[in-house]
Order: structure tokens, then C-alpha cells, then sequence
């Protein structure tokens, strides 16, 4: 086991990967599971903070009830569907290229079905790069498409690494930014959008996760976040940057993308499984936002 010291994974916004990662290995083994990660147990049984985390339904104490590993987890798991969902159409629509933004431990260039040809890069810091890297090498994982890791901050200049991976400018992208602007300060999300619309060929594809306006008292109380500090510790709300969040869908829309804009529940009711509204949802202001550059 990596010294937990040099994880990446073991404090602060890292801890929220082990948390996702957490979700997915339980969704993976449920019966009615959305999406499968068979390396996700592996990175949480790997990191020292979260060795005696869940991984399977059955060790949820209270099941589904349970406001962590229950109604979050599986928010992740359908979350997880829906953008797999995303990249795969993407790239048999033409998006020749993926670029994980924040990375963290997506594994999907191990567990999707890629096109021939596809290229997937993966955006983090070198920390969490590293750990993934330990846990995978020690499973001899094979990716199933052309992969590569870029260990740089996204709140600094990140397009020169890119580039200078490989990354083609003439080809159109699929990006992804799951789980990742809720973090950033709205400055650092402003030139993650200007650099993305720069870097993107007609064609591209972009999918991104906010959440609307500020939550109330009640909805800041509410079970989600409680169990979250209590079970595990990670006081999400803290992670949040609180300074009032840039206007990216507009953004996009003026310089040319098309947007369309879901809540969660949208996609739990088309798949039949996920979470659904509750009183003072703390899920109830997220909203998953699909964009689409120039003709397809």
C-alpha cells in the first residue's frame, strides 16, 4: 500500500474521489446496478482513509436508507451511467479524442467499449495520477484505448500540457468535467470554459456538472450532507467554493454551442432507479449540462 502521505486521495477534495469511487464499487454489485466498475473497490481498499469503507450493498449499514452510500451513492452511480453514456455516443458520433477534466479515478478507459482509434486524456494532479497509477499497475490493467495521464492543476494554465501530450486541435473532443466545477473558484471555472471552447474543433462535445444559486439553511442541514461529515468525514459544503458561480451555459451558447440542461431525476425516471426529489434535497439544485460545438 502507497504511504498515505503520497495518496493524493487522502484529505480535502482528493477524499472525494475515494467517496465516488466508494459509490461506484457498491453500484457495481447491485442487482439493478447502472453502471459497472470493477476496479473502483480496489482504490478504496488501497487508501488508508477509506480501507474499511463499504463496497457492496450488503456491508451499507441501513441499505438505501442510509443518506450516504444509499440515496448520494446512488446519485454517483446513475451520474456514472449517464455520462458513460455521453463519451461512448460522442465518440461514435466522431469525437475522436476524450480529455478527463479532473480525472480523479475514472477508470473509463479501462471499462468502456471505445472505437478503434480512440484517445483518452486524463486531466489531474500528480498525486492522485500516481495512486491510480499504483492501484492499476498492481491489477495489470490494460486500457481499452490509447491512454494519457496529465499531471497538472486545472486552476492553472493546462492547455500547454495537453498539447504537447498529443492533443489534436483539427479533431473534435468529447470532454468531461464530472464532479469537478462545484470545487473550482468561478475565476479558475471561466478560463476552464474559454480554454475548452478554444481548444474544441467543430464537432466537440462538452458535458459539465453545477449546481444553481445557494442552498438554503434547511437544505445545508439536510441528511446528505450530515452523514457525509459524520460516516466519513468530508464536509462537502466546506469543498464547495461559496463565491457566486459564472454563467457557463450562457457562455457557451455565445460562442456558438448548443446546451441542454437536466436535473438528475430526469434521467432516475427514464431509468427507472435513482434518486428521487425529497423535501430540502440537497440534490435538488444540481443540474447536468450536455453542450454541443459548431454542426455534428
Amino acid at each position: 500500500m502507497p504511504d498515505a502521505q503520497h495518496t493524493g486521495v487522502e484529505g480535502g477534495v482528493g477524499l472525494t474521489a475515494l467517496m465516488v469511487a466508494t459509490a461506484r464499487a457498491i453500484e457495481t454489485h447491485r442487482s439493478d446496478a447502472l453502471a459497472s466498475d470493477a476496479y473502483a473497490e480496489h482504490f478504496v481498499r488501497a487508501a488508508g482513509a477509506s480501507a474499511a469503507w463499504p463496497v457492496r450493498p450488503a456491508e451499507v449499514p441501513d441499505g438505501d436508507a442510509n443518506p450516504l452510500w444509499g440515496r448520494l451513492g446512488r446519485y454517483f452511480g446513475l451520474r456514472t451511467r449517464v455520462l458513460d453514456d455521453f463519451l461512448i455516443r460522442s465518440a461514435q458520433e466522431g469525437a475522436r479524442q476524450v480529455v478527463l477534466l479532473g480525472a480523479g479515478l475514472d477508470t473509463r478507459a479501462f471499462r468502456l467499449d471505445w472505437p478503434p482509434g480512440q484517445v483518452i486524456y486524463e486531466i489531474d494532479r500528480d498525486g492522485v495520477l500516481e495512486f491510480k497509477r499504483y492501484v492499476l499497475d498492481g491489477l495489470a490493467a490494460i486500457p481499452m484505448a490509447t491512454r494519457r495521464p496529465i499531471a497538472v492543476d486545472l486552476r492553472g494554465d493546462w492547455a500547454q500540457s495537453l498539447v504537447s501530450t498529443g492533443f489534436d486541435l483539427t479533431v473534435p473532443t468529447a470532454w468531461l468535467a464530472e464532479g469537478l466545477l462545484l470545487y473550482l473558484p468561478p475565476a479558475a471555472e471561466r478560463r476552464l470554459i474559454d480554454t475548452v471552447n478554444r481548444l474544441s474543433a467543430d464537432g466537440s462535445t462538452l458535458a459539465f456538472e453545477v449546481k444553481l444559486g445557494t442552498e438554503s439553511p434547511e437544505v445545508r442541514d439536510s441528511p446528505v450532507y450530515v452523514a457525509t461529515r459524520q460516516q466519513i468525514g468530508v464536509d462537502l459544503l466546506a469543498l464547495f467554493d461559496g463565491e457566486p458561480r459564472p454563467d457557463s451555459v450562457g457562455d457557451l451558447r455565445g460562442r456558438g454551442w448548443s446546451t441542454a440542461i437536466h436535473t438528475p431525476f430526469d434521467f432516475a425516471r427514464r431509468h427507472g432507479r435513482g434518486p428521487r426529489p425529497e423535501p430540502n434535497d440537497a440534490l435538488a439544485s444540481n443540474r447536468w449540462v450536455f453542450a454541443n460545438k459548431g454542426s455534428r
